[in-house]
């Protein structure tokens, strides 16, 4: 059950995020505004449309990117200014352990975990939708990243496998297209066409200049057809990535595209995997920080609650350096991406539980 202090840090904790947030989600908007200033005007919009079309979008998005760094300024901040009254001071000679005192902040940490991880999941790729259609249309107008002219493997199911050599997503018509059909190690159907087309009246795949080969151990027939319609497990939009891809689906979505990419044999999906792994990570790194945070500001020191504060600008500088080269590391080398999306976290409890040892007891 909560006690009046529980309630006190609790209290603090939320209105000193509230402020952070707010404050700090204002000055990004000004310089964002000031940096697109001439898009804003070139693509005609109105002021509304601009809101409801791309901010309402990117606000969401730069909340969830500092999350878990504004989270930490707070608790740096109404801590430190508590260590400064000599609150924490009275509170630990009243009896109450480091363990207990540290439990309103748990509490939080926790709460605003749940939101990150279900915001993460859910919210903000919705949001993401909005604010990438505004920039690609409006702003990076180059932005667009079409797989043409690559090679496409896939699994169509468990015995059929595929391979599209080349295609165009303008005209969603490829060109030498084969689908293999393999049973007990063994091809007992082939089927080449010189090109693929998506079907729009039917929403259907279908092959022209079609020639099907059929084995039977030692027998084998040739077929040849003009066209042929067939049943394929991806659609057009499938061949489109961009730099956004990773942004707008949802966890389960996201799962999905990685599952069927890692059967069709596609290289260069890390950033996805990253991505996935993260939106688990980061919520996990609120808890981390919060020790960390604690730990660092609970002591009362003459520097103030200054000090405090920019030890904590220094420490999220690190931490984000850090998430910015492992994902580096993950996407343009061969470092693993659950490592990759990990190592902030594995990195700073090392730390968080050095300074919890080290703080006032």
């Amino acid at each position: 059950m909560l006690k009046i202090i529980d309630l006190y840090i609790l209290k603090k904790f939320f209105a000193t995020f509230l402020y952070a947030i707010v404050l700090l989600t204002f000055i990004t908007v000004v310089i964002d505004v000031s940096e697109k200033a001439d898009d804003f005007v070139s693509s005609g919009l109105s002021t509304s449309e601009i809101i409801t079309k791309y901010y309402v979008g990117f606000i969401p998005h730069i909340v969830s990117m500092l999350f878990p760094l504004f989270v930490f300024i707070s608790i740096i901040f109404f801590t430190s200014k508590m260590a400064g009254r000599s609150e924490i001071v009275a509170i630990l000679a009243s009896g109450t352990s480091f363990n207990r005192f540290l439990r309103p902040y748990w509490i939080g940490a926790f709460v605003f975990s749940i939101i990150l991880w279900l915001g993460n999941r859910y919210v903000i790729p919705k949001a993401n939708v909005l604010r990438t259609e505004f920039q690609t249309r409006y702003i990076d107008k180059n932005s667009l990243t079409i797989n043409s002219g690559s090679a496409m493997y896939f699994r169509n199911d468990s015995t059929h496998y595929g391979q599209v050599s080349y295609f165009d997503t303008a005209t969603k018509k490829g060109s030498s297209f084969a689908l293999q059909e393999i049973k007990n190690n063994k091809l007992v159907k082939n089927i080449r066409s010189e090109y693929l087309i998506w079907d729009t009246s039917t929403n259907k795949w279908l092959l022209q200049s079609v020639v099907i080969r059929t084995i039977n151990g030692n027998k084998e027939t040739i077929k040849s057809m003009d066209s042929l319609y067939i049943n394929l497990n991806f659609k057009p939009n499938e061949f489109i990535k961009t730099e956004f891809t990773k942004d707008v689906l949802t966890t389960p979505e996201l799962s999905e595209l990685i599952t069927k990419e890692k059967l069709r044999g596609k290289e260069g999906i890390n950033d996805l995997i990253v991505e996935r792994y993260r939106r688990d990570a980061s919520p996990v790194s609120i808890m981390i920080l919060t020790v960390i945070g604690v730990s660092v500001s609970s002591r009362k020191v003459r520097g103030g609650s200054g000090f405090h504060i920019a030890i904590g600008f220094i420490t999220a500088s690190l931490f984000i350096l850090t998430d910015r080269f492992s994902t580096i590391f993950s996407t343009k080398g061969n470092f693993p991406p659950l490592l990759a999306a990990w190592t902030p976290n594995l990195l700073f409890i090392i730390v968080a539980i050095i300074l919890y040892i080290r703080a006032p007891k």
